[in-house]
């Protein structure tokens, strides 16, 4: 039976949670599900684009399957929609408590700060790894129907990284909110934390002399590889989940010595 924090977690949610699975659902239906008929505007596109635009856009093509894929879902609005979700979801666990003033209430529940920072940890992680799931699920269906010359393994792959970009900054959130108690904070930090390391990696890909700087970025390690093209990456995806474990572990240690808000 599942522990009683993570169902109150969940039941709070229902609402946000049912709505951003039906909008990452819907947005993977809607570009992966018309491959032919978006093929000829890619096609066009990619001509009228300059090419340092397609640079900043991570992508090589936006013709082929792969290139396709890259550009319209793995590449900007899968890990956006993706990576809100998930720190809206975060700064839910223990900044919405502490603010909102039903900490004290929470935390006489007979469990201890620890299992209680994890629990809502595996409330929140949950839910945010089921939504970063979706767009493979939903492409592992749609490209045999749409037509895509692309082998399934390679878009496993890619979606595999996307939840492992999920993990690795629903643990910097995790912690930022652990550290804070504070909602906002979550949000500032994290979302900063990640147009930052976007643009490190847009920037290394662009800037020979600034190629270094790809090793600091996430999304290197998520889609730099280029999965779609070259398939699994293993020490790249752990990477991502070992930064989100030891962010996560952090958060717990640090909440449960804090002086919380009640």
């Amino acid at each position: 039976m599942l522990p009683p924090l993570v169902r109150k977690s969940w039941r709070d949610d229902r609402r946000a949670v049912l709505g951003w699975a039906v909008g990452v659902t819907l947005f993977t239906l809607i570009y992966g599900g018309f491959y032919k008929q978006f093929k000829g505007a890619a096609e066009l596109k990619q001509q009228a684009l300059p090419k340092g635009m397609l640079d900043f856009l991570g992508v090589a093509d936006m013709v082929s399957p792969a290139g396709y894929l890259q550009a319209s879902i793995f590449s900007l609005l899968g890990p956006l929609l993706t990576l809100v979700c998930t720190i809206t979801l975060m700064a839910r666990t223990i900044p919405r408590p502490e603010e909102d003033g039903g900490m004290e209430l929470l935390l006489t529940v007979p469990v201890s700060r620890i299992r209680f920072a994890w629990q809502r940890l595996a409330a929140a992680g949950a839910v945010a790894t089921g939504v970063a799931a979706l767009p493979g699920i939903v492409l592992l269906f749609v490209v045999p129907g749409s037509g895509m010359d692309i082998a399934l393994a390679k878009v496993a792959a890619a979606s595999t990284g996307l939840i492992a970009l999920t993990w690795c900054f629903g643990g910097i959130a995790f912690l930022v909110g652990a550290i804070s108690g504070r909602r906002a904070t979550v949000l500032a930090v994290t979302g900063a934390l990640a147009v930052a390391t976007y643009m490190a990696h847009v920037i290394s890909a662009m800037t020979g002399g600034w190629h270094w700087l790809r090793w600091l970025s996430p999304f290197y390690y998520f889609i730099g590889t280029d999965p779609l093209h070259t398939g699994w990456h293993p020490a790249q995806l752990l990477t991502l989940v070992a930064i989100g474990v030891l962010t996560t572990i952090a958060g717990v240690i640090l909440f449960d010595r804090r002086d919380v808000g009640v």
